[in-house]
């Protein structure tokens, strides 16, 4: 049996970005951040929203609306990242607006995005839903966040466009400066094998040396992880609009000391899992530095470059009257 209550108290947000600002469990914020809005304009994506694209673009650039081709911002070597130069992360939304979702409490921000932003064609809309709340199942209280996500192309300019939306939080549920003794199991060892520019080779792969269910625990440099892990191998007929999906389970975290659980679910083919390695942000007034695994992510999403692979574009190529969608749900607790 399971009862839900509202679970508000636990999180915060900001309109830079739609940013997850806390993420409280136990009285424990398990997502890296600031108390204050300012130092996040200069943070590797803590807790924002990536867009218009998540993930790499091949060689900053791609062919849409007939063949023309559309350049872009290379900021990740020779490759476009996280929707280049200044992604939605950085820019400022409509928002938090109370909402009443589904039944449950929650906040809705939006933004507006015009044509060729960043090099991309088109105005779209971007609606983020964050709903919250307390589940009871069997015995165990979870707090849940909910994630939802909703783009139209709105505007005139060109017939289609491309999309692929998700958060970029890095989560911590140690009582440390690192990610180290989390106990992990990936519900997938598919992956997609990629280049020395993190591109991939256009191949669904197990990733070496980690089996789907199998637990392992993260030390203090090892398993070194950045890589996109596949949920559907086939995507030939996935919605372009994932929300009515069944959520799958992507990943399950624990530590033996903090007690802390979080499990992360989603409607999309394929999550990027990342243990940290490069963080290097400097301490603010009231934060401490951020080092090298200071904490993981895991971004659910579509296929990386999907907008250059012809067997994968049908998941990001978003047309004048279709919606973009996807939801992602997290569910933490302590026991």
């Amino acid at each position: 049996m399971s009862s839900q209550s509202s679970s508000s108290s636990n999180f915060s947000f900001l309109p830079q970005g739609a940013i997850i600002q806390e993420f409280k469990v136990g009285g424990q914020n398990i997502v890296l951040g600031f108390p204050k809005p300012e130092p996040y304009a200069d943070s590797p994506f803590f807790g924002e929203t990536i867009g218009r694209v998540a993930n790499r673009i091949k060689n900053a650039e791609f062919k849409l609306n007939g063949g023309k081709t559309y350049k872009l911002a290379a900021n990740n070597g020779p490759n476009s990242l996280h929707g280049g130069a200044q992604g939605w992360g950085k820019k400022k939304f409509q928002g938090p607006k109370p909402v009443n979702r589904n039944g449950k409490e929650g906040v809705l921000f939006t933004y507006l995005s015009p044509d060729g932003e960043e090099g991309y064609p088109g105005t779209v809309e971007l609606k983020v839903w964050y709903t919250a709340w307390t589940e009871d199942e069997d015995g165990v209280s979870k707090t849940v966040l909910q994630t939802e996500y909703e783009v139209e192309l709105v505007g005139d300019e060109c017939d289609e466009t491309v999309v692929n939306i998700t958060n970029h939080g890095y989560f911590n549920i140690t009582d440390g400066p690192t990610i180290e003794g989390t106990k992990v199991v990936l519900h997938t060892s598919k992956h997609l094998p990629v280049d020395d520019t993190d591109i991939p080779l256009g191949t669904v792969r197990d990733f070496p040396g980690i089996e789907a269910e199998r637990p392992f625990v993260l030390g203090p440099q090892e398993p070194d992880v950045d890589h996109c892990f596949v949920v559907d191998t086939d995507t030939k007929d996935l919605p372009l609009d994932t929300r009515q999906r069944p959520l799958k389970p992507l990943i399950s975290v624990s530590h033996p000391k903090t007690k802390i659980h979080l499990d992360i679910f989603s409607t999309e083919p394929s999550f990027q899992f990342y243990t940290g390695k490069y963080i290097n942000q400097p301490a603010t007034a009231d934060t401490p530095a951020r080092g090298a695994r200071a904490g993981f992510c895991v971004e659910p999403g579509r296929f990386i470059n999907a907008v250059n692979v012809p067997d994968w574009e049908n998941q990001v190529v978003l047309k004048r009257g279709q919606t973009w969608g996807a939801k992602t749900v997290h569910k933490a607790w302590k026991a």
